[in-house]
Parts: C-alpha cells; sequence; structure tokens
C-alpha cells in the first residue's frame, strides 16, 4: 500500500449546515449527489450524510457520543494566525474544546469541534516546515539528535 492519503471523508448530520460552516471559513466545495468534495492541498475533505458513511462502511452508527479517537489538524505559519483561525471556526459556529496555548514542542496550538463535533488542531510548530502552497514536511527526527 502507497504511504498516502487521498480523501477524508467526515460524516455529518446535516450536509448543508456542515458545507456552510466550512464556507464561513473560506473553503469552497463542490456538491454533488449530497455529498460535497473540497479540495485540500494534495487531497480532498469530502462532507457525506453520517449514516450514507456507515451504511457504506459496513458498519452500525455508534453515535457520536464521546472521543472518536481522531483529530484534523492544520498547521499555520504563525502564532497570530492559529488565533485567527480559532476565531474564524468560533465565528462560523464551531465550539473550542482546548484554547490556544504554548505547547510542549516549543509551538502554539490549539482545538475546536466543528458542528457534528470533529475535532481540529491548529497549531504552529517551529520545527515543521510549510512549503508556499501549505504543504508540510515532516522533519528527519533522527538528524535532530
Amino acid at each position: 500500500m502507497e504511504q498516502r492519503i487521498s480523501l477524508i471523508t467526515l460524516g455529518v448530520n446535516d450536509v448543508a449546515r456542515a458545507k456552510a460552516f466550512y464556507e464561513q471559513l473560506g473553503w469552497q466545495g463542490q456538491e454533488v449527489e449530497e455529498t460535497v468534495f473540497i479540495q485540500a492541498g494534495g487531497l480532498a475533505l469530502v462532507l457525506w450524510g453520517r449514516d450514507k458513511l456507515a451504511a457504506d462502511a459496513g458498519i452500525d452508527d455508534a453515535g457520536s457520543a464521546g472521543f472518536g479517537g481522531m483529530t484534523l489538524a492544520q498547521n499555520v505559519r504563525s502564532r497570530a494566525e492559529v488565533d485567527e483561525v480559532v476565531a474564524a471556526a468560533t465565528k462560523a459556529g464551531a465550539t473550542v474544546t482546548k484554547p490556544a496555548e504554548e505547547t510542549f514542542y516549543g509551538g502554539y496550538a490549539g482545538y475546536f469541534a466543528d458542528p457534528d463535533g470533529h475535532l481540529w488542531e491548529i497549531a504552529w510548530n517551529p520545527g515543521f516546515t510549510l512549503a508556499e502552497d501549505g504543504t508540510l514536511t515532516v522533519p528527519d527526527f533522527s538528524a535532530m539528535n
């Protein structure tokens, strides 16, 4: 299997509400057959009905109660940008789950939950390089010892 992710699909309770939330953050998508596709760098974020996603995966939906064991993350270029993104998400209807603060790795990060409870970390990490197009490069940690 290639070391690559092509799509991240978020199961949402209301596709129109989810689409409106991400549009308020400046993300633009295309809706096809009650599914929204948003180009996000080299991959796509997909918003699809939670019930349809569960059925497609062949599972029973246990609901959204509790932590699902996964977060999405966006690295940004500065501490100020962390605050800007978290504020914009809050204005769009997100719930801040952890206000931005200094991190153990010398960066700055905070978390919010979108209207369907999907957790997003917004982080500035001085050790991770972001290209002009936003592509993140994981550093060679073995060279840091």
